[in-house]
Order: structure tokens, then sequence, then C-alpha cells
């Protein structure tokens, strides 16, 4: 169903006004407060492509101006203690390389040539150094000998070994032999050296200590690192001498380390692993002369995503989610803990999870996303502990002449125990409560992550289409705490049905939804839940599978993190209790389906792989199910990254509910 647009004095969103939108990440704080360095993200048209640049704006919101232009693809962004210098990480003829840029000359250099992309930049303390991660690769292993080929011949490649136990992940394809180690290149440029060597890798953020002698980091160095999905521990290097000393030693990931800017303290996150599906992150700080740590907030039953110190090393800045909001949020090291803001806004852009950033800098000056539902991430400035101002208005020109679906939230209680389960309702841009509408439940996948009221060019796509739109976040979704998450551990999916078809019922309550016209779509863990949904329900009248696990079986030994899966989401083999596999799994229902339902995954997905939408395609045909997959080509998991795939999602599923409509439902097939 499509709404004219001259019905209403602003149009809604147009798929075409995806390409003019654009989005601030990943802000980094000057050292002496006064200026916000950021990466802007923009769509290229012509390319099909995100493009990243780097920008730079006083804490004010003076002095808005940018550092790099056109076809650029900046990331790792740092800024020198001396305020004066800039390094990224952007792809030249040679591959991906560290730039310098000078502000006060405007001048910008390629400090390396490097083999491989490098990452984690971090500038010490004196000014001379930047410590980066990078992947160095190894000699493929061989089985057996072959003659040698004689002379201009042109034999097939030589067979290659598969080893490991994760030997592919999503996005990236076959993983090459190598590890991640730690370098070192000068401020001035010229050779790089290596400071770590073994057969781990050394891939987690670096912090400098005080007197640029030692680096700070996270890894496993286990024997048995391979099959450790989420082990970590915090290591200390001597960047003289390469000697790497372990500072904590318990079950579970110790991450993020941030030494303090007294150099006396380290801030990291972590927390003990009991095995559960999902786990949250609490806050430590570590007393660097004697090694003894402690957690910050212990009774805070929230995930902590990311930490940062005060400029007088008394506080700590934190962000975590809560009820579909990223809060940011300051504690003294005693655990004396006040909210800032929950104003912070997601930079995910296509669906409406949580994922907010934000830096502090000096004089306590913070940088962070804003933007909430009708608006791209944009950037806001504060101080201490006091909220700040939107400083940047990047789609202000676009979005003022866009009527955007308004979001409404909605709380029902499950029909399964009384659980109390937030959602969110998008209305039509002109809608009328007079009226009937059609309405799309939109499931997120995780499972264990959050929806909340944030942008969505998805949804917002959906509403402008003519749909109500309902997300929700179930039982076993983030940021209501630990046991909420719980509710799903080796139980998905469960009576986590229940809370959305509550959360369909309440929206149905209403009065403004047709109850004949009811469609469902989700990705990823909403994916699966959206065939578990029609394996148990004839109630929508048609559903979109995206990217979904179908066989547990077939997805726990196939899957890129085959170590994590069996081992957290089931806590024993497929051999050793087939069948909880086989209970879980949408296959398991596909005999009462009878619901239309196509399916939509990307063709070098590695996550969630294309066998498990083949066996439901090919399960749903036997069973006389009107059914089809649409492919995505090239596209991983990440199955929206470039613009044209975000819209030929979109388009793809409104089709499909299209085609089901009541006044086309007879003979559609």
């Amino acid at each position: 169903m499509a709404f004219s647009a001259s019905t209403y004095s602003l149009s809604p969103l147009q798929p075409e006004d995806i390409f003019q939108l654009q989005q601030a990440t990943q802000p980094v704080v000057s050292g002496n407060g006064e200026s916000i360095f950021y990466l802007r993200q923009s769509m290229d048209i012509m390319q099909d492509r995100r493009r990243t640049n780097v920008w730079m704006i006083d804490s004010d919101g003076g002095q808005h101006r940018p550092i790099t232009s056109g076809a650029m693809n900046a990331g790792s962004l740092a800024v020198a203690p001396d305020d004066n210098r800039l390094a990224w990480v952007a792809s030249d003829d040679t591959g991906a390389q560290i730039f310098m840029h000078w502000l006060d000359s405007g001048h910008t250099a390629q400090l390396t040539r490097l083999p491989a992309s490098p990452g984690n930049l971090a500038f010490s303390p004196d000014g001379n150094w930047i410590a980066f991660t990078m992947k160095v690769p190894a000699k493929a292993e061989t089985i057996g000998s072959l003659p040698a080929a004689p002379k201009g011949a042109k034999w097939a490649k030589p067979p290659t070994v598969v080893n490991k136990p994760v030997f592919r992940f999503d996005g990236a394809g076959e993983i090459r032999p190598g590890h991640t180690h730690v370098f070192l290149v000068s401020t001035n440029g010229g050779s790089v050296r290596q400071v770590t060597s073994g057969d781990f890798n050394y891939s987690s953020s670096l912090s400098w200590g005080s007197d640029s002698k030692a680096l700070y980091l996270s890894a496993n160095t286990d024997d048995d690192w391979l099959y450790q999905a989420r082990e970590s521990e915090l290591y200390r290097l001597d960047v003289a001498t390469g000697e790497i000393e372990q500072l904590t030693d318990r079950k579970g990931p110790d991450s993020s380390p941030r030494v303090s800017p007294d150099g006396r303290k380290l801030a990291y996150l972590g927390y003990d692993d009991e095995e559960l599906a999902a786990d949250q992150n609490d806050v430590y700080v570590m007393d660097l002369s004697s090694g003894k740590s402690r957690a910050v907030l212990p009774d805070l039953d929230r995930g902590v995503t990311a930490v940062r110190w005060s400029a007088n090393s008394k506080r700590l800045y934190i962000s975590y989610d809560d009820k579909g909001d990223t809060v940011l949020a300051s504690t003294d090291l005693s655990g004396n803990l006040k909210e800032i803001t929950r104003a912070l806004g997601s930079v995910a852009f296509g669906r409406p999870y949580t994922g907010a950033q934000f830096d502090v800098g000096g004089k306590d000056v913070m940088a962070y996303t804003v933007g909430g539902p009708y608006s791209p991430a944009e950037l806001a400035s504060g101080r201490a502990n006091r909220a700040g101002e939107q400083i940047t208005q990047l789609n202000q020109n676009i979005l003022s002449q866009r009527e955007l679906g308004q979001v409404e939230e909605m709380w029902v209680t499950s029909s399964h125990d009384g659980l109390d389960i937030q959602g969110w309702i998008v209305k039509p841009p002109g809608f009328d409560p007079t009226k009937k509408y059609p309405m799309i439940l939109e499931i997120h996948g995780g499972p264990s992550t959050a929806y909340g009221p944030h942008f969505s060019s998805e949804v917002q796509l959906f509403a402008a289409a003519g749909y109500v739109v309902l997300y929700a976040n179930p039982r076993g979704s983030t940021s209501y705490g630990q046991a909420f998450i719980d509710e799903i551990h080796h139980n998905y999916p469960s009576e986590d049905y229940d809370d959305l078809m509550s959360a369909v019922d309440g929206l149905l309550a209403k009065g403004y939804v047709d109850e004949d016209q009811i469609y469902v779509t989700g990705g990823s863990g909403g994916g699966t839940l959206t065939a578990w949904i029609v394996g148990k329900t004839d109630r929508f009248r048609a559903a979109v599978v995206a990217k979904p696990v179908i066989n547990w079986t077939s997805f726990v030994l196939s899957a890129d993190m085959t170590t994590f899966f069996a081992r957290y989401w089931f806590g024993e083999m497929p051999w050793e209790n087939p069948e909880r596999y086989w209970e879980r799994s949408p296959l398991s229902l596909v005999g009462n389906v009878t619901t239309p339902t196509m399916l939509l995954t990307g063709q070098s997905d590695w996550r969630t792989p294309m066998w498990e939408t083949e066996q439901y395609y090919a399960a749903l045909k036997l069973q006389g199910v009107d059914t089809a997959i649409v492919r995505m080509p090239g596209a991983s998991h990440s199955i929206a990254k470039r613009p044209s795939q975000l819209l030929g999602k979109v388009a793809a599923i409104l089709a499909w509910f299209e085609r089901y409509q009541p006044e086309q439902s007879d003979g559609a097939g």
C-alpha cells in the first residue's frame, strides 16, 4: 500500500532520500577541550558506497569545517597530545594506510606503506609515536607434494588446508593465515617496528601509559585460545623490549583498557563468564602500582558499552543502554552514579538499534551522538556532568522538507507470564486515527540486542509506504537487566513469541490497524523468530524471513563463530542432545506453515549462511507454501551495508506484502 505524497504538506521520506542522508560518528575531543573531530558519513550515489570523511568543529558549535573530502573512507581517528595533529586510516592506491594532518599548516601526509590494513591508532603521550595493530600474514599450510610444473604450464592452484575451528568470518570471507600484532611508527613517518609476536592475536584497542614506555591491551594467549570465544585478559606491553606482563586472570573477557590521565589507574570492561547465552559488561578500575582491581558499579544491572576518564582522573564517564535508550553517565571511583543524559542517538541507521558513541577530552568536554527517532546521528557537546546542546545539523536541509512517521512508545504485559514488554509504534505520515491501516511487525536480531526510539531508515520507509510499524524488545533483549536477558538462556526461540504476540494484540486494541492486514518480518535473530512465528500462527497475511537460522544443528556446525554458538547458546553439542536442537529449530514447525513466506539473505553471509535459507525454502516448497528466495549479490550478514542494498531489501519486503493484500490475495502465488 502506498499513499500519494501530494496528500501532505510535506512529502514522506522517499527511497532516493537515503543517498542524501548523513550522520556523525566516532567523535574525538581534543586535549584542550576546544575542538571535536569526527567521522562524517555520507552516501555516494554513483558508486553506491558509504563515504567517511574527517571533520572538525569547535566544541561550542563554531568553525565547522572538513579535514578530508571526496571519495574517502577514513577510520580509526586519533588526536595527538599537542592538539595540532590528527591521524587516521584511509585507503590509497597501495591499500589502507596511516595519514597525518597538521592543523596549523593544513598539510596532510601519508605516513606508511603497509602490506595490510592498520587499526586501533593511538598516539603516545609524548607525541613521538603512533601505535597500531596489523595482521602479519603466515605461509598457508599445504598437504602432500606435487612435482614441479613445466615451465610455462598453467596448473591449478595447489590444495589448501583448513585446520582451525574458525576458518572464515562474516564480512571477511576466508580467514587468511596469520596473526594480528602491535606495531609502532614515528609521528615523523619512516619505518615501522613490530612489537608483539607469537601465534596469538593482539587486536584490541591500545592505551599508552603516561610515560610513553608501555601499552595496555587485551588478548588471549592461552594454549587453546582458538576454542575460547569470549576469553581475554589485560596485558602491559613494554614497547622497548616487547616484554608482556599479564595483569588480569579470570574466566571471562577483560577488554577496552583506558589508562587514567595521571597514569596511576586502568579502567576497563569485563565480566565473569558463567557461560550464559549473553552477558553484561561491568566497569573495573585497577590500581597499577598494586595490580588490584575492583568493580566500580557492582549493582548497575546494565551492560556498560564504553568508558572514559575525567581530566583529573577522579571520575569515569560511561554509556549503557536502559529501556531502549542509551544513557551517558558519570561515576566517582566509589560508585556514586550520576545520569547526564538519555538523549544519545544511535549510529545504526538502517534499523532502530541502540549504538551511540561518545568521547571525553580536556576540561571534561564531552562529545556524543544525538538524533532520536527523526534524524540520523548528529553531534552534541556538553561538559562535566551537564548535558549539552546539538552542534551539527547535517540533515536539516532535507528532513525539514519531509514528514516522518511519528514514533510512540508502548508497554504491554506478556500473555505468557505478565512480564513487562516495551515497544514502539511508528505511524504513517498523515496518520488519521479514524482510518484502518495495514501493519508490519519488525523484529530485531541478536537475539540479545535492543531496539529503541532511534532513527531507522528502513522503518521510516515502511511507514512512508502507508504501514503502521511495530517493533518491540521481547525477553532476551538487552537494556532491561541480566534476568530479562536470561529468560531465553538455552531457550530460544520460546516465550519471546508470546511477548511479540502480546505487543501485536496491544497495538490492535488501539483500533486503527486492519486485523486482516498484518505482516511480519525480521532479520537474523528476528528472521529466526519470524520463521518461528509463522510455524505457530496463521494470523499474519504474509511474512519475510531475512537471514535466519532455520536448523540449529546445521547452523552451529557451519556458521562463522561455531566455537561460540554451541557452547553458549545450547551448552551441549548437537550430537549430545539432538532433540533439544530440533525443538528450537523453526524447521521443526514447517509442517504448520500456511503463511506466504519470502526469504531474503546475502549470498556472502557467513553468520547465517545461505544454506539455512535454502533449507527453509525447500521445506516450504514441499509443504506447498507460497515462497521465494531473494538473494542479495555480494552482501554479507550486513545485508543493507550499501545504500542500494538497503533500498533493495525494503523494496522486496514491501512488494511481497503488497502481493498478498486482501484485494490481490485470490490467486496470488
